[in-house]
């Protein structure tokens, strides 16, 4: 891409991040994401009424009279992306690619954060980290964001969580508000159970409708995008069709599954959809936890 095609979409992409994120997204960024951490502010008397799982034992003992921890909401948060980059996401049939509908995504809640003033950052993935972000505040760090995203192009084309997972774990040593944008085409494993007990984590699960129904277009050859397998298929075939949907639906249910048994709040989003009432969604829905 161009240099000043690369600035022109960057700025094409400001405008709508931006637009959304303060007139339709502050509010609800702000009610489901601040205050949700918490950290100590001091310790009290115990009086009738506190939480008996909020005394302080040491102290306690120390004064021979029970005292309480009192902690404070959090108020400047940390929001990490975590990016899917891999050679799937470059797929996309009617609106865009889903890699397009990532960057968009990415850049709302970037500028969504920013605008709360709180720290953005971003970390892209294939099956392992290609590029780290660190966390920064101010629209400046926003668009560098944007502009990695749109020139980047991934090592490898497959995917994997377990890496991304743990380098995450390595240099955020504080809880932070995590938000996984893929196609979820990886396999999420224990890693993604381990990874939520630390971060709050949602996901984004951004998918292309051609990939849950293949039209009937006659015997075409089919690659795929992480593999490069190639493979001879009869669109034309009803069964064959059916067994496709079935297959893909399946594994949809499975990813959905494993998010909710590892109490992972979650959207699916397609590229042909209006995303954001989706997102409204998922930030309405935890305005409700």
């Amino acid at each position: 891409m161009e240099y000043s095609d690369l600035i022109k979409k960057v700025h094409k992409i400001e405008i709508k991040a931006k637009g959304l994120s303060k007139n339709v997204f502050s509010g609800q960024y702000r009610s489901a994401f601040k205050g949700r951490g918490m950290t100590f502010s001091e310790v009290r008397e115990y009086t009738y009424g506190d939480e008996v799982r909020s005394i302080d034992w040491n102290v306690s003992a120390r004064f021979n009279k029970p005292y309480v921890k009192i902690f404070e909401e959090e108020r400047e948060l940390t929001i990490m992306l975590m990016i899917d980059v891999s050679g799937s996401t470059g797929f996309g049939t009617k609106h865009c690619l889903k890699s397009e509908t990532i960057t968009e995504i990415a850049a709302i809640l970037a500028f969504s954060a920013v605008s709360n003033n709180d720290k953005v950052g971003a970390l892209l993935f294939s099956d392992k980290v290609e590029m780290y972000i660190p966390p920064k505040k101010g629209s400046p760090h926003c668009l560098r964001i944007i502009r990695e995203l749109l020139s980047f192009r991934p090592t490898v084309n497959r995917t994997s969580l377990k890496e991304p997972f743990v380098y995450i774990n390595n240099v955020i040593k504080r809880h932070c508000t995590c938000f996984l944008i893929t196609d979820g085409l990886a396999e999420f494993d224990k890693s993604l159970t381990i990874f939520s007990r630390k971060h709050d984590v949602c996901s984004v699960l951004v998918n292309d409708r051609a990939e849950f129904k293949l039209a009937d277009v006659g015997l075409v050859l089919f690659e795929d995008a992480e593999t490069k397998r190639r493979e001879w298929v009869d669109t034309h075939d009803k069964q064959t069709r059916e067994s496709f949907s079935q297959m893909m639906i399946q594994r949809q249910t499975r990813l959905t599954e494993e998010l909710k048994k590892s109490g992972i709040d979650y959207v699916n989003i397609m590229t042909d959809s209006d995303y954001t009432k989706e997102l409204i969604k998922l930030f309405t829905d935890r305005e409700r936890l």
